[in-house]
């Protein structure tokens, strides 16, 4: 590649990241349907023709947006679930809950854009899917792994519920398919039920609704992250829920993996925060 070429490209890829840097200051402003091209190109000092070579329509650039939002909090899941050891799948759960949620909260215009209310007029294109699905299929992995290793509970119940039937086979069967082999209906419902109740409270305390209602939600939301993993069928998180002493059969001494990602991501860990496992 001749030098020229590749200066070319290396500004193009800076004015790029530019681009979308103000058009994410423009979300925090206004909204995603006030995004403008004309704006972005203004306050970059860009003539209003030159950023159609990089993003021909305000769709386009959005399309990026949701993109960039859609693998971060992906790779934030990703990364969480990383760090678990494989076998102890209620801190893997709990691990990446925290995660999405700290990322959300690190990045609420970006969390608005992608789990808010849609963009009036947009119509996201078939590059969004991918990384769309990236974060869900953590899960999906998760949930698969405890149902091969056999460490899926059912959750006790004052009452047998009714079969499924045929509706909600027929309606589960394209997800079971795709990201739950070798996992029966009812536990992919209550996967999705976890996952999406995961999404609902940290909505709920992004967009205010907690507000003076649940001033202190870091303890609700731990609470919440044992009832849908318990929901799940995943065994408890390997530390003591009380103190955060290491159970019967774990090294005495050791980080545990879920203090590790509450380090790293800003959050108190067990030690510091026991308020959250009050029964």
């Amino acid at each position: 590649m001749p030098p020229s070429t590749g200066l070319r490209a290396r500004l193009r890829a800076e004015l790029t990241v530019e681009i979308k840097d103000e058009a994410r200051r423009q979300l925090a402003a206004e909204g995603a349907p006030g995004l403008s091209l004309r704006a972005v190109t203004r306050e970059l000092g860009m003539s209003s023709s030159a950023i159609y070579r990089y993003f021909p329509s305000r769709d386009d650039l959005l399309t990026a947006l949701i993109v960039d939002a859609y693998d971060a909090v992906g790779a934030a899941a990703e990364e969480a679930d990383a760090t678990c050891r494989r076998d102890d799948y209620g801190g893997r759960w709990c691990a990446t809950g925290r995660a999405i949620r700290r990322w959300s909260l690190d990045n609420p215009h970006e969390y608005a854009l992608v789990y808010g209310s849609p963009v009036p007029g947009y119509r996201a294109p078939e590059d969004t899917v991918g990384p769309a699905s990236r974060v869900t299929l953590v899960l999906a992995r998760l949930v698969v792994d405890a149902a091969q290793a056999g460490v899926l509970t059912r959750p006790v119940s004052d009452g047998a519920l009714p079969p499924l039937g045929a509706d909600g086979l027929a309606a589960l069967r394209t997800l079971v398919a795709l990201a739950l082999p070798d996992v029966t209906e009812d536990v992919a419902v209550r996967a999705v039920a976890a996952w999406t109740q995961l999404f609902g409270i940290i909505s709920f305390e992004l967009f205010g609704h907690f507000h003076r209602v649940i001033d202190e939600v870091d303890p609700v939301f731990e609470r919440t992250l044992l009832e849908m993993g318990r929901l799940v069928g995943f065994p408890p998180p390997r530390t003591d829920a009380t103190r955060g002493r290491p159970q019967d059969g774990v090294e005495p001494g050791r980080t545990t993996d879920t203090d590790d990602v509450a380090d790293r991501h800003g959050l108190p860990t067990d030690d510091e925060d026991e308020v959250w496992y009050l029964v």
